[in-house]
């Protein structure tokens, strides 16, 4: 069976990613579930959102990694390290590697999929637009895009708080970037969220991984 040839676009996608260890990814999943079963939902997680970056028109897939690749890492991406500092300093510094446009997602979205990033992906989706900005339900966000990547617009945004997308739009447009909005979505953080968004995702290895999962951490 042919490999398909993945689409080239002119923007990098960079997906931020810790690598699934348990006890250090997922944890307010824990409980229902154990540490293990958190980094398996976590793996999962990360490999739907891979699989479909995969898919998509890019100049480059890059990994942005906390952590070591393991199995759950298909052919096709770069691999960077994270830089040490808070969620701010590595975004920041994963944008300033990049030349271009270029768009960050998380992997707390295995849901994702071709049309939620189409926006920004289309042929002419930077034309009159600096910037992209997704939406999370939680008050982050699970997409940023920037026509000219520029640290500054990042760095010093407090992360992982009920404001910080509205914050981190603000920076934006304060600096007098036209930002084209995304899609809202759910990250998965709870067990709530993750039933969720299972539901909106069935056929991925995310749902697959909770359904088998979920009985052992209701018992």
């Amino acid at each position: 069976m042919s490999v398909p040839v993945p689409v080239t676009g002119p923007t990098t996608l960079l997906v931020i990613a810790k690598e699934p260890v348990a006890g250090r990814v997922k944890t307010r999943l824990t409980p229902p579930f154990s540490p293990q079963e958190a980094a398996d939902i976590a793996a999962a997680a990360l490999e739907d959102t891979l699989r479909t970056v995969l898919t998509l028109p890019a100049r480059r897939r890059v990994v942005v990694l906390e952590g070591r690749p393991g199995p759950w890492l298909p052919p096709g991406f770069e691999v960077r390290p994270q830089c040490a500092g808070t969620l701010d300093e590595r975004i920041a510094a994963a944008f300033g590697d990049c030349a271009g446009p270029a768009l960050l997602i998380g992997m707390d979205t295995p849901q994702l999929s071709a049309a939620h990033l189409a926006p920004a992906l289309a042929p002419g989706g930077w034309d009159g637009c600096d910037a992209w900005f997704g939406p999370a339900e939680d008050g982050g966000f699970w997409a940023l895009g920037m026509a000219a990547p520029d640290p500054a617009l990042v760095r010093g945004v407090p992360m992982s708080l009920p404001g910080t997308g509205r914050l981190q739009r603000a920076r934006l447009t304060d600096a007098g970037l036209t930002v084209r909005d995304l899609p809202p979505m759910r990250d998965v953080d709870t067990a709530c969220d993750a039933a969720l968004v299972a539901a909106a995702a069935p056929h991925g290895l995310f749902a697959s991984a909770l359904a088998r999962l979920t009985p052992q951490a209701v018992r």
